[in-house]
Formats: structure tokens, sequence, C-alpha cells
């Protein structure tokens, strides 16, 4: 679906145009063509190599969809492939694509599965009459500024949710399943997040390095600007999944203690009850030539040691953190 297709001239505003006339405006000097799309069909991604001139594997690309981030270079020509991260109105994380296909006089998005809007970038840019006239290196940059952007609160929320998760680990009992289980789901989340962010890094480099693209020329320190953008975002994604690592180690660890502890209740226990049985056992083999047996006070004398013994054990044992 088109969502806004708009020719620029010395960084400003010339018209709201129809994609017929896309290349007529192309043909004209100084004049920048920005198309945006969503969601779309095969139709309209063909009727847009036809007046942008795309190259057909970056066009197949996009028709396929579900791609890596990339930067890939076609001639004078860019195609990039950017990943939308958020939350959906369920608190699920949900996972968009923007292909954005540039050139040196025109610059086409087509977002894909993503609730993000991309009109505040236009009027960023329209409000920066003399950066919009840079052309589409710099309409690049502020696309990608916006997306990167976007991937610091996903990483805030998880740095939140494991604080909640390690917090339940020290003052919650016997939800260990539970908490083991919330670790493993927030690190799906955050591979998803760097299954975005990683592979852009080495893509970024190259247009903020010594030789970038001829369109993205002189922008070198913008780009770096979302490079170091990145930089921090993975650094925070390795800081996280290392410490839901050490959580799920620390979880289990507290389990196996949780389980020693009742072991060696169950064990005082059991030894207790084992002297308890011991004597009962003797005393119950009722041989005729027991002393105790024609004893008036044997009865009493016996439950009065075992309960003693017992007594004495239990003191130990309590003594010792056993109980």
């Amino acid at each position: 679906m088109l969502i806004n297709c708009v020719a620029y001239e010395g960084g400003s505003k010339l018209a709201d145009i129809s994609v017929a006339d896309i290349s007529e405006y192309l043909a004209r000097p100084g004049c920048f063509v920005w198309v945006a799309l969503r969601d779309a069909d095969d139709v309209e991604l063909d009727e847009m190599k036809h007046e942008f001139g795309l190259h057909e594997l970056a066009v197949e690309d996009a028709h396929h969809g579900h791609q890596r981030p990339k930067i890939e270079e076609y001639g004078d020509s860019l195609f990039v492939v950017l990943h939308t991260i958020e939350f959906t109105p369920e608190d699920i994380l949900q996972s968009g694509e923007i292909d954005i296909f540039v050139g040196p006089n025109y610059l086409l998005s087509v977002r894909n599965r993503s609730r993000h809007t991309l009109l505040s970038v236009r009027t960023r840019c329209e409000r920066e009459p003399h950066l919009l006239q840079r052309g589409s290196g710099y309409v690049l940059y502020a696309l990608m500024d916006a997306i990167v952007d976007q991937y610091f609160p996903i990483v805030e929320e998880f740095e939140t949710r494991l604080e909640i998760i390690e917090g339940q680990i020290f003052h919650t009992k016997n939800q260990a399943r539970q908490n083991i289980e919330s670790l493993y789901d927030l690190k799906l989340e955050v591979m998803q997040l760097r299954h975005a962010v990683s592979p852009l890094l080495d893509a970024v480099a190259k247009l903020s390095g010594g030789r970038p693209p001829k369109l993205c020329e002189g922008m070198q320190d913008y780009y770096r600007d979302v490079y170091d953008h990145l930089t921090r975002i993975n650094t925070s994604i390795e800081s996280i999944r290392e410490t839901i690592t050490t959580a799920i180690q620390v979880n289990l660890a507290m389990v196996a203690i949780e389980e020693g502890e009742v072991n060696k209740r169950l064990a005082a226990w059991a030894g207790i009850f084992a002297v308890a049985t011991a004597f009962a056992g003797i005393w119950g083999m009722n041989f005729e030539h027991m002393p105790e047996l024609q004893w008036r006070y044997g009865y009493p004398t016996a439950l009065a040691l075992i309960t003693g013994i017992c007594f004495i054990l239990y003191r130990r044992f309590k003594k010792a953190g056993w109980l």
C-alpha cells in the first residue's frame, strides 16, 4: 500500500506525485523522490522496479521477505534490510522488516509486518532542509537512526524483566520451574533483538568507514553515530545474556540447596526413628530368657530409654542445623 510519494528539490518539498510520474521527476536535475510503501504486494514492487530501475536481485529479496539485516551495493545504489522490534498489545515481541532501496536521487522504503510508522522521520527531515538537500544519503541515515533508537526501550524492558526475575529467585520460594521458564523466554526474546542488531554492526561500519558508497560520502559522521548506538545496544544485549545464564545457574543452585536441606531433614528423622526401631526390634523378639520380660518396670523403662535416646539425637541434629 502506498503511504507517501513525494518529490523534493533543494531540500524542500516540491509536490506529492503519483507513481506514474516518478520517472519524470527523477529525470529533473536536483530532484529527489522519496516513496514509502507498507506491506507491498508483488504488483506494487514490480511497478517500483520499473519506475526506479531497481536491481532484480534486490527486488527478489524484497518479494520473498524474511531477510537478515544487511546492506548490499548494486552499482551506484544500495539495498538495505532493517528489522523492527516491538511489543504487541498482548505484550508479545514481534519482529518486522523494512526494505530500503537507495539511489543517487531516490529512496524507496517498504515496511512489512510492523506497526511502526516512519512519518516522524519524514517530518524531521522536512524540518531540516539544509540536511535534506544532501539527498538519499541523509534520508537513509535518518531512517536507520529512527529504527535503531527504537531498540533502546526494548533493551530497557528486558533489563527490568530480568531484575524482577532475579528478585524472585531469592525472595520467592517454590517457583524454581517458573523462574527458569521465564528466564528462557526472556533469553529467546533477547536473541530476537540480537539477530536484528548484530548483523548491522559490520554493515554500518562500512558506511562510516574511510571508503563509503558514493551516495553516503560526506555522511560518515552521521553513520558513525548509528554505529555507536548499535555498539551500545549490542553490549547491553551481551550483558543481559550473560546475566540470564548466571541467573539460571543461581536458580539451579538454589534448587539444589533446598533439596539438600530437605534431604538433611529426612536423614535426621530417619536416624531418630532407626534407633527407636532397633530397640523395638530387639525387645520384640520375645525370647524366653529375657530378663526384661519378667521385670515389673521393664516396659516403661524401655519406652523411657527409647524416648531419651531419640530426644538426645533430636537435640544434636537441631544444633547441627539438620532440623
